[in-house]
């Protein structure tokens, strides 16, 4: 029990309010805070009270300064609305802290804020008034919420935080406003959204989650058809990603049709462990090709490539030092975040062994270390410290990106597995916030032989394109936890390929026979392909494979002597540049080869690269004497391309993808191909 509490005329309760408390005091006073529920209660009540004299305020007409050059920017009116605004929530401490209600200690408050007027339904007049209430909950475990309830308490979260945001960047303290980088312009058109609630068990009030969609994906065309004669070699990076899969699965769940950007066809493809067989020899992965028909367009073959890599079992791995990077800021409130954060981290602790070591950082307004790296022996005071996070705040990922590495750093294990495991929405808003400092930033400190892996939470505000470079560049992988259940799947069955790398870089690179193919495309890995030259460049990073983890690509081919399809144009004979065909290795006529297959990887420690090469001949084999992993890889892309509405679709129906799934099905450990099947169903429900 707190023996010192905050007195409810502390100056310092609105200065943290409105985020104008000084980083280095605030970290102590968020401490104190921790420990008096009442001096929270008036901060929560603060900024409700911040906010709905903002949104009144930005009714007044104002006009915009210009920015004199050269000179510090001075903005008295701004000063002065503020100092108004700080004023007015102060005034409001003590009738909040003499109107408690008699039981608000035992109660958790949750904002859940809406635009004022209900733009949305526009069931109110423009003008009417917007009620400030808070929801309450009983404080212990409370019953899994609905997939709506969770929908809309997380939108509601997110536009929380963004009004959050646009509060501190308002305020006028000793920062200067231009280091917000942002202009008195910007500050006087924000929208600032008013807290309102409804009881937790009625949904009713709350907007629908796209009402405050900001989540960011990053748009990729599909690749198209390239003429063997132009283009004999196909360059990419390896993808073990699967983020995209547990994402469309989300959107589906909530009866809405994912965006065409969130669909990345490999990363489906790539959620399913397949029956490849392991490797034999020295090296960490073994290939496993497959050519048939393709079932969308029997005219062309389908070419899979699929790696196995080398299992790890529990007993092998070596010892662990684990820094778990937990963003606690406001846009993480909600069950489907900062809760199933915490929950997803218990299953991870509870499959350590003794000796292996978790530190715990945390990051909002400001980075901070909530336990020092702890041997797992001690696995109650580890827990302790996962299940004492709680979120709020802005959120300033660099700080926490540093941290955690030096974390990891300080405690590296030679030859064992140091990794960050970063669990985040990736809506990044304070200090450095753009998609390029923060991958500049991971580039730098991968160099330090700590791996990444990034687990994505949050539905209505996942930055999906951030995280997926961070992993990327973070020498590590991408998933998204969307329940309970993926959480297992990603931390605990999948616990080898998700802690252990057993190569990194690995490329791909896949030459084609001209007499025996005209054309190809590869399906998928559209932000995965490099330049030729990059395959035998050491110093180009690209994708690395976990222990266990299997990976599989696909190219659509058309033979020889098959029309090409239209849409790709034929280059213009060189003028300059004669074609020497001795210079190639085998001359192609000679040659019953489809393709090879050239893998380049590196050992984990390693900075050299090592290659392998496999060839594939076609034996003319028809879909439908394919082998039951081919045929369910074929279903999923084609739901991929159904979902995204390729180009290279042709006929293909939701109907089809359920044949040729079915028809896949195999041994099905974990069900995750039988629940393909009921997506597929959802899809066409659509």
């Amino acid at each position: 029990m707190n023996q010192n509490p905050i007195s409810p005329d502390d100056p310092r309760l609105t200065l943290f309010a409105l985020g104008e408390m000084e980083p280095s005091e605030q970290a102590n006073f968020e401490k104190l805070l921790e420990q008096d529920a009442a001096a929270r209660a008036v901060v929560a009540e603060i900024r409700a009270t911040a906010a709905t004299v903002a949104a009144a305020l930005e009714q007044e007409p104002v006009e915009a300064t210009p920015r004199p050059a050269g000179k510090l920017l001075r903005f008295p009116q701004a000063y002065y609305t503020i100092s108004g605004l700080a004023a007015a929530c102060f005034a409001v401490v003590f009738v909040v802290w003499q109107n408690r209600q008699p039981d608000w200690k035992a109660r958790q408050l949750i904002e859940v804020p809406l635009t004022a007027a209900n733009e949305a339904g526009k069931n109110q007049a423009a003008d009417a008034p917007v009620p400030a209430v808070t929801i309450g909950r009983a404080e212990g475990k409370a019953a899994p919420a609905p997939v709506e309830q969770i929908a809309a308490l997380d939108a509601s979260a997110n536009a929380e935080s963004r009004a959050k945001s646009e509060v501190a960047a308002a305020s006028f303290s000793a920062r200067e406003i231009g280091t917000e980088r942002r202009s008195m312009e910007q500050v006087q058109k924000v929208r600032l959204i008013a807290p309102a609630a409804v009881p937790v068990g009625s949904m009713s009030g709350l907007p629908a989650p796209q009402d405050f969609n900001t989540e960011a994906y990053a748009q990729q065309k599909d690749n198209g058809y390239l003429r063997v004669a132009d283009h004999p070699l196909s360059t990419f990076s390896i993808d073990v990603d699967t983020a995209s899969y547990a994402n469309v699965r989300r959107f589906l769940n909530q009866r809405q049709r994912p965006p065409a950007a969130a669909v990345r066809i490999e990363e489906l493809v790539n959620y399913f462990p397949y029956h490849y067989a392991p490797p034999a020899g020295a090296a960490p992965f073994a290939a496993s090709l497959e050519v048939a028909s393709a079932p969308w367009a029997p005219e062309h073959r389908l070419v899979r490539i699929g790696l196995k890599g080398r299992e790890v079992t529990d007993a092998q791995r070596p010892a662990a030092n684990l820094v778990f990077l937990i963003d606690v800021s406001g846009s993480m409130r909600g069950p489907a975040r900062l809760p199933l954060v915490k929950q997803s981290l218990r299953l991870l602790v509870n499959k350590l062994r003794p000796d292996d070591r978790v530190a715990l950082a945390v990051y909002a307004g400001a980075s901070g270390l909530a336990l020092p790296s702890t041997p797992v022996a001690q696995k109650a005071e580890i827990l302790d410290a996962i299940d004492r996070l709680d979120a709020g705040g802005s959120t300033n990922g660099a700080m926490g990106i540093h941290l955690a590495y030096d974390i990891a750093k300080a405690n590296f294990v030679p030859g064992g597995v140091n990794r960050v495991i970063l669990a985040t929405d990736g809506d990044f808003n304070v200090g450095t916030t753009s998609e390029g400092e923060l991958v500049r930033l991971i580039e730098e400190k991968a160099k330090s032989s700590v791996f990444l892996s990034v687990l994505g939470f949050g539905m209505g505000n996942l930055k999906d394109s951030t995280l997926e470079a961070l992993a990327d560049k973070g020498n590590g992988n991408y998933a998204y936890i969307d329940t309970l259940a993926e959480a297992r799947k990603t931390l605990i069955e999948q616990a080898g390929g998700t802690l252990v790398t057993i190569a990194k870089d690995v490329k791909i690179q896949v030459e084609f026979n001209p007499a025996q193919v005209a054309a190809y495309r590869l399906i998928g890995y559209e932000n995965r392909l490099l330049a030729k030259e990059d395959f035998n460049n050491d110093a180009v990073d690209a994708g690395e494979i976990g222990a266990g983890h299997t990976v599989t690509a696909l190219y659509e081919v058309v033979p020889a002597g098959v029309p090409v399809p239209n849409d790709v144009p034929a280059v213009d004979a060189l003028k300059y540049q004669p074609v020497k065909d001795s210079e190639s290795r085998i001359q192609h006529g000679n040659s019953s080869d489809l393709l090879t297959v050239k893998i380049r990887y590196k050992e984990p420690a390693g900075d050299v690269s090592s290659k392998l090469e496999f060839p594939l001949r076609d034996t003319g084999a028809r879909f439908a004497d394919a082998s039951p992993d081919f045929k369910f890889a074929a279903a999923v892309a084609g739901f991929g391309m159904a979902l995204r509405d390729s180009p290279h679709r042709g006929s293909l129906t939701l109907a089809q993808v359920t044949e040729w799934g079915r028809a896949g099905l195999g041994p099905d450990a974990g069900g995750y191909r039988t629940e393909f099947l009921s997506l597929v169903a959802a899809a066409a429900a659509l």
